[in-house]
């Protein structure tokens, strides 16, 4: 299954400011979200951002947080996005079947998330680079039982060339620009 940018969502789980320092490669997550999220918005793609209670944890990162935009933020205290109704009513009634997800940590909350979207009807597709634990032990494993479970899981390359379709649009060259 190819992803394609009119049939998908975007959701940016918990890369907050407490949680995002002990994470490995947080840098990484960072720049990869960044990414997926400038090419979200030039291309259309609905964005949803989760809290993870950020009382405890902080807020979404700065740079992630406005790439999202207004309203993209909802807070929660499950671990899976699905639980929470106003995260499932968001992904669930986008009118989109493809569920993009990037975060952290990927074996508690991304993994939830992932499982938790295929009984809905809807495609969960994990950008392992942009996505991460603390152990990259348990990044490893989460991606592997995803995978098992009939979770797609993919790169943030694979992303955009997926959403971008076509090369010689402006849109192509713009948005290439960001994996140079």
């Amino acid at each position: 299954m190819l992803l394609s940018a009119a049939r998908s969502i975007l959701l940016v789980v918990d890369v907050q400011e407490r949680l995002l320092p002990a994470m490995a490669d947080a840098a990484g997550v960072v720049a990869n979200t960044s990414t997926l999220l400038k090419a979200a918005q030039r291309l259309g793609v609905p964005v949803v951002v989760s809290e993870q209670y950020p009382r405890g944890l902080g807020h979404t990162m700065v740079p992630l947080r406005d790439l999202a935009g207004a309203g993209a933020v909802v807070e929660k205290t499950e671990f899976s996005c699905t639980v929470n109704p106003e995260l499932r009513a968001r992904l669930a009634g986008s009118g989109r079947d493809q569920v993009v997800i990037c975060g952290i940590e990927a074996h508690v909350c991304v993994l939830q998330t992932a499982l938790g979207l295929l009984p809905l009807d809807l495609v969960p597709v994990v950008v392992a680079d942009a996505t991460s634990s603390r152990r990259e032990a348990s990044r490893e494993l989460a991606l592997t039982r995803m995978g098992r479970a009939g979770v797609e899981v993919v790169t943030t390359e694979m992303v955009l060339f997926e959403w971008l379709e076509r090369a010689a649009t402006p849109e192509f060259k713009e948005l290439s620009a960001l994996i140079r």
